[in-house]
């Protein structure tokens, strides 16, 4: 008589594991834009150990130096910001948390909208 409930319920509870693993949650950073190599950025910033937060502009490439080493990212969404770059560096570059503003106006012209 147990039986009657205890395999419906490993029934359940193995359904409900499958679907909770394929559940992923998604890997936001490519909503942040897209690595690019450091010689097409438009401009460089270097990050020190007291830099908190850095403005970039949408549609940027900026590259960032970091001790010595480096990487460049392009900011290609206009619906990301900030973006923490210790989620867009590779792993070892920073050793404290900095945050990139994007502006969402283009460099010379203003609004896209107008």
């Amino acid at each position: 008589m147990k039986w009657k409930f205890i395999l419906p319920t490993a029934a359940a509870l193995t359904l409900s594991a499958s679907l909770l693993s394929s559940c992923a949650a998604p890997d936001l950073t490519s909503l942040m834009g897209d690595p690019a190599p450091p010689s097409a950025a438009n401009y460089t910033l270097v990050i020190g150990p007291d830099t908190r937060y850095v403005n970039v502009k949408r549609d940027d490439i900026v590259a960032f130096n970091v001790g010595g080493k480096t990487f460049a990212w392009n900011f290609d969404d206009p619906n990301y910001w900030p973006v923490d770059l210790a989620k867009i560096a590779p792993p070892g570059v920073l050793d404290h948390k900095v945050i990139a503003y994007v502006s969402p106006f283009r460099r010379y012209f203003g609004r896209e909208d107008q």
